[in-house]
């Protein structure tokens, strides 16, 4: 029952999120936003919804070791599997803006975010907002400089959504609504459960199976894009995502309800996992072969991924 009720809840998150991305972007033309605007925050913000729900119903259940094992494990999912495995399939050319700025900001919420935890054991209100506040700077950063070089950040934003109906806007948000409501709370009522039946941490069933849960829709458009030889996945959008996941998910999760630090292995290992999946992008990027994502890189990292499966199960 349990493992139904994770599916469940994994196939209503999906469903919400989608619904609720096209009804946010829709809305936002109502509202005659640039489609760049649209792009770096509007859709940023509505893709992070299932893990903002699938926290926040955690934390409000007292399982706070859920809240934060789903941000470090889809973190560390985002390039460990989602980003190693599209490398295995089609080598990816990296753009030589990723350092100037996202990956700087990652880096610096990623171990932000351990010394807030490692301080008092908790991350508070008053850090949450900092955390949030961290990230509004971040955006109007990015979209003035995005501006400035006119770079197309928002192609794949679907501009026939400007001419959605209002009905059919308000249809989309309750179903995508509805979707991360209940998906949110089955998936963790599930994880709970499946927990207790094969003997293991709520932290370890959420830093593994919630986690790529979560990650998967993602990962099949990253694969599927690689195998067609499409253009396959922005290393800027995964680390905007990593960003997003602490700064938003876990930053508004502790505005509302304080998220607590209850499995020694979050400050003892995990945490560091997280930080060496984001520090490993420099020299992968720059050695050999400078601006690009070989396939044995792409071994190295879901090698490394599969490792840190195995150690968070063990």
């Amino acid at each position: 029952m349990s493992v139904f009720l994770i599916l469940l809840g994994l196939v209503c998150l999906v469903v919400g999120g989608e619904f609720l991305v096209r009804s946010s972007v829709a809305l936002s033309f109502k509202f005659h936003i640039s489609k760049l605007v649209i792009g770096m925050t509007v859709v940023s913000f509505a893709t992070s919804a299932p893990e903002l729900l699938v926290s926040l119903q955690a934390a409000l259940d007292g399982v706070s070791d859920i809240a934060l094992g789903n941000v470090i494990g889809s973190n560390i999912a985002n390039i460990g599997l989602v980003l190693g495995l599209t490398a295995i399939i089609s080598p990816l050319t990296i753009d030589k803006e990723f350092y100037k700025l996202n990956w700087p900001m990652m880096m610096l919420v990623s171990i932000g975010l351990y010394f807030l935890l490692k301080n008092d054991g908790k991350l508070d209100a008053v850090e949450g907002a900092i955390l949030f506040i961290a990230l509004i700077i971040f955006l109007i950063i990015l979209i003035g400089r995005s501006r400035k070089q006119n770079k197309k950040v928002a192609a794949d934003i679907d501009d026939n959504l400007a001419v959605v109906s209002g009905f059919k806007i308000t249809l989309w948000l309750f179903i995508g609504g509805a979707g991360l409501y209940f998906g949110s709370e089955w998936l963790v009522e599930g994880a709970k459960n499946l927990a207790e039946d094969v003997g293991i941490s709520d932290y370890a069933i959420s830093v593994t199976v919630i986690a790529v849960g979560t990650s998967v829709p993602e990962l099949a458009a990253s694969v599927i894009a690689a195998i067609k030889k499409e253009k396959a996945i922005s290393l800027g959008n995964l680390i905007g995502s990593n960003i997003f996941n602490i700064a938003s998910v876990l930053g508004l999760t502790a505005i509302i309800k304080p998220i607590v630090v209850e499995s020694p292995k979050i400050l003892a290992t995990n945490m560091f996992w997280m930080i060496a999946f984001a520090a490993i992008l420099i020299p992968l990027v720059f050695i050999p072969k400078r601006f690009v994502i070989s396939r044995y890189k792409g071994f190295v990292l879901t090698g490394a991924y599969l490792v840190f499966i195995y150690l968070a199960l063990k």
